[in-house]
């Protein structure tokens, strides 16, 4: 089969790389379309994935709607010239349009409750969509949920297995205690008019109070004062860095999420909520969110005692119990995209028998 997946965000690359290679093992044909987005260029470059960029950068909003008007331009263009089986992505809507408009089959993942724009322009247009079974929208007869979360498709103990060795590349011993922190620049257009930290200094000191180092990863800028917490690390290897952490604490979901499947405990600092956030707090206690005015105390009050009193085994022990209830989502997103071709190929064939009976 031939295949069009979209990338518009680093983690969409990792949600998608092993379901890239599985299928091309398979021998089918796999075209990766993307936006210029550095640190999602870097990490297909990384993993050896071909792709085309569609667009360039856009940072304000005229840009990002002139923008997202070319992409889904040269998404048409795309999808016409390789005329595909299916096309996938994570809340596209330019690959709901697309298959709309050239009648092909769409494999449409979300798991963003306030991306709403993005999910109003895709949505009507979809053919399914598939969300984690936490997702707290009903979005219709085309929602399929399943008993996952977007970042077991790559920290899932079938997919990863951490090295070690990433510690001493950012001069720690495996008895040092340390603590990622993540600050995003709220540029996406899911993140308009949120907002996480309003002292990233105070919150390094106070946690470092405790004894720990604290280091920090960052999309944008990092306020002077703490330039030299950020993270000596390659992006690639975040996830292994975060599997040994002793905490993470950050205004990204999806970081706070990576670090709750690997069995490090999170603090997801917003003024934006997610379903899957929320059940991992309230379900298997492995995040915790911080939304309100006084989220940043009360965020860093919680880290504090979090690494008070750390105790390993219980943050496995919450893992273990999460993963239990849990799926490898990469064969999820296989299992979809073929089945999706299965349809577009029955569909074919009956085309094909009708026109030869008549």
């Amino acid at each position: 089969m031939r295949v069009i997946i979209t990338i518009q965000h680093p983690a969409h690359v990792h949600f998608f790389r092993h379901t890239i290679r599985a299928l091309q093992a398979a021998e089918h044909d796999v075209h990766v379309l993307t936006r210029e987005r550095p640190m999602a260029l870097l990490l297909l470059d990384h993993y050896g994935i071909e792709y085309d960029v569609l667009t360039g950068p856009f940072d304000s909003p005229v840009k990002m709607v002139v923008g997202q008007l070319r992409y889904e331009y040269n998404v048409f263009k795309a999808v016409r010239r390789l005329d595909p089986d299916v096309i996938t992505a994570i809340g596209e809507p330019a690959i709901a349009h697309s298959s709309t408009l050239f009648d092909v089959e769409s494999v449409l993942f979300t798991d963003t409750e306030h991306a709403t724009l993005g999910n109003a322009l895709a949505f009507p247009f979809a053919r399914r969509v598939y969300t984690p079974d936490c997702y707290e929208d009903d979005i219709g007869s085309k929602q399929v949920r399943y008993p996952g979360y977007h970042e077991l498709a790559y920290l899932h103990p079938n997919r990863f297995e951490p090295d070690p060795s990433v510690l001493s590349d950012v001069g720690l011993d495996p008895a040092d205690r340390f603590v990622v922190l993540r600050l995003v620049d709220w540029n996406a257009a899911h993140d308009v008019g949120d907002s996480g930290f309003e002292d990233v200094a105070d919150v390094v000191e106070s946690l470092e109070d405790t004894g720990v180092r604290v280091f920090i990863t960052a999309e944008g800028g990092v306020p002077e004062a703490v330039e030299d917490h950020r993270l000596p690390v390659e992006p690639h290897r975040v996830h292994h860095l975060l599997y040994y952490a002793d905490l993470f604490i950050g205004e990204s979901a999806t970081m706070a999420t990576e670090s709750a499947v690997l069995g490090t405990p999170g603090i997801f600092v917003s003024t934006s909520r997610r379903g899957y956030t929320n059940e991992l707090e309230e379900r298997y206690g492995l995040v915790f969110n911080f939304s309100g005015q006084d989220r940043q105390t009360q965020a860093v009050t919680r880290g504090i005692s979090i690494l008070d009193d750390y105790d390993q085994e219980t943050w496995d022990d919450r893992r273990e119990r999460m993963l239990a209830d849990k799926i490898d989502t990469t064969q999820f997103i296989i299992g979809r995209i073929t089945e999706a071709a299965d349809r577009r190929d029955r569909v074919e064939r009956s085309s094909r028998d009708r026109a030869a009976r008549s």
